[in-house]
């Protein structure tokens, strides 16, 4: 048994004082006892749009936001899961959107590259963003519970939470900016309980809060009960203990899995 915390707040353009969020967030979340800590996406860096300034505000994943976020998961002794602006070299004028796990020792222990870009609902982040490959998903374990990772828009793909769990885990650590707006809110929570439901596994959702995001964040047992919820709040954390057994639980009552009679293969493209 371990007890994840999703984080919610609302970063902006001052790395140095989301740096400053997180750590806060961390230290509230280990002293509730949580020992996996997860942010929402662009915790490193959000502005008003997605434009130049996300880019510009890029860094390798060694480079000092990280690395000032692995000394607060050393400190506090828990796990680190956030999403950040990773610059890479192929492309000066995109970034990538990457969600790094950093161990108790500081260590990144998993990351994954958003393959599925938000070019929905008015926005267009292929502009600025570049797509993660297609690799096998990256999960860590604590206490006996295995993580995997996936970020926001990956949520409206249901094929992309099975491929997590078809490589073992039992939680999926969702980090999200979800944009605000009609019924959004009421997607967020649906989708997150659905993926849930249909893959007998815990959904951690960590979401920024208002005005950047639609808040909500969650944590979602395998039957698609929220067993930990933020609502609107600008600066908390919840908490909430997920169970290797208790998945296996539901998967004996609901062995969907087991059932199915069809795999997941990548898409080619053109």
């Amino acid at each position: 048994m371990a007890q994840v915390a999703v984080a919610q707040f609302a970063p902006g353009q001052d790395k140095a004082e989301n740096q400053r969020s997180v750590a806060l967030l961390t230290a509230r979340a280990a002293a509730e006892g949580a020992g996996v800590v997860l942010f929402p996406e662009y915790t490193m860096f959000t502005a008003s749009r997605m434009d130049h300034r996300c880019v510009k505000a890029a860094e390798p994943l060694d480079g000092p936001f990280v690395s000032a976020v692995a000394d607060t998961a050393r400190r506090e002794g828990v796990h680190v899961v956030l999403g950040v602006n990773e610059a890479g070299d192929a492309e000066a004028d995109r970034f990538t959107n990457t969600l790094v796990a950093l161990s108790p020792d500081g260590e990144r222990v998993a990351h994954y590259r958003k393959i599925h870009l938000y070019d929905a609902f008015g926005v267009k982040e292929s502009d600025v963003l570049r797509p993660g490959p297609i690799e096998e998903p990256e999960t860590f374990t604590a206490d006996g519970v295995v993580f995997g990772l996936q970020t926001c828009y990956d949520l409206r793909f249901p094929e992309m939470t099975r491929r997590i769990v078809d490589a073992g885990a039992h939680v999926v650590l969702l980090a999200a900016q979800w944009v605000p707006g009609p019924l959004k809110e009421e997607h967020w929570r649906t989708l997150a309980r659905a993926r849930a439901i249909e893959n007998t596994v815990y959904v951690a959702a960590a979401g920024q809060a208002a005005p950047t995001g639609a808040g909500n964040s969650m944590v979602v047992d395998p039957m698609g009960t929220a067993v930990a919820a933020l609502g609107e709040q600008s600066f908390a954390v919840a908490t909430a203990r997920v169970s290797a057994d208790r998945v296996e639980e539901v998967r004996g009552v609901n062995p969907a899995l087991s059932l199915r009679r069809f795999s997941v293969s990548a898409r080619p493209t053109d």
